[in-house]
């Protein structure tokens, strides 16, 4: 008996490959390893900043760079793995890019599935983002303009994020706006997702009454679904009359368009710098 057709025209098997960045990338645990040693130069130039606690949990924890200009623009990071992989500590060489173009950067951690629900990941994900606003005078950082970015998952939390009154804009790369294909696929062997929790975690059912500007981006060489979710959710956001724009990065998989942060003249960095 074939494999029932479960999703938009796809059986099971079909929507997990959709949704398989690994196998579409066979190269991508390869430079997350490569982001990891970068960023450990990185982390070790600026110890003060690591891991300075937001929440009750092991990985509330943020760390920060600053570029040493007085009311920097912040940069609020939120890093991907499907909400149940990775850790901040992978992504801080992607600090650098922004930090040469004048900000300063907060790389936030959370709690991963299956230890907490995706709705537990977006409360402390804000929890991190009005934490920094509160400390911002103690801090020395986030007096100014606040932009929160994230990449995949961190994509979609970027998103959930963007209507809150403390975030002065957004960038999304390579974002997952709509839960329920990942609700239908192995994703959910941990994220446990339920048809509520889909309808209210995902943002293409959220767009906020107000916000700041929101760029949208993603790779035109990702997996088509992922280009479908970043294109649907431009196109929502852009018909409810928020302000934003959508910017596919030609050639760029899920993996190497990240590396167009990490470079100060790089296109996700320069976008930042116009919304600063």
């Amino acid at each position: 008996m074939s494999d029932p057709v479960i999703w938009c025209g796809m059986t099971r098997t079909q929507l997990d490959a959709a949704y398989n960045n690994g196998a579409a990338v066979p190269q991508g645990a390869a430079l997350v390893e490569g982001w990891t040693t970068r960023s450990a130069k990185l982390r070790a130039s600026q110890p003060d900043g690591m891991d300075l606690v937001y929440g009750p949990r092991p990985r509330n924890r943020i760390d920060l760079f600053r570029c040493g200009a007085s009311r920097a623009p912040l940069l609020v990071f939120i890093h991907g793995g499907y909400w149940q992989h990775r850790r901040k500590e992978n992504f801080s060489i992607f600090a650098e890019g922004p930090m040469a173009r004048g900000f300063d950067v907060a790389m936030i951690g959370y709690t991963l599935a299956p230890d907490v629900t995706v709705t537990e990941i977006v409360a402390e994900t804000h929890a991190a983002i009005r934490w920094l606003r509160a400390q911002a005078g103690r801090l020395g950082v986030g007096q100014g303009r606040l932009i929160v970015s994230g990449w995949s998952a961190g994509g979609h939390l970027t998103a959930m994020a963007i209507g809150m009154p403390e975030v002065d804009a957004g960038l999304t790369i390579s974002g997952i706006f709509d839960l329920e294909p990942c609700r239908l696929n192995y994703l959910n062997e941990k994220l446990k997702l339920t048809e509520e929790e889909v309808r209210r975690a995902s943002p293409i059912n959220a767009i906020p009454d107000r916000s700041g500007p929101l760029v949208v981006t993603y790779g035109t060489a990702e997996l088509p679904e992922l280009q479908r979710q970043s294109q649907a959710y431009a196109e929502v956001w852009r018909a409810a009359g928020r302000d934003g724009e959508i910017v596919p990065m030609q050639g760029d998989d899920h993996f190497s368009i990240m590396e167009k942060l990490a470079d100060p003249d790089g296109e996700l960095t320069t976008i930042l710098t116009r919304l600063a």
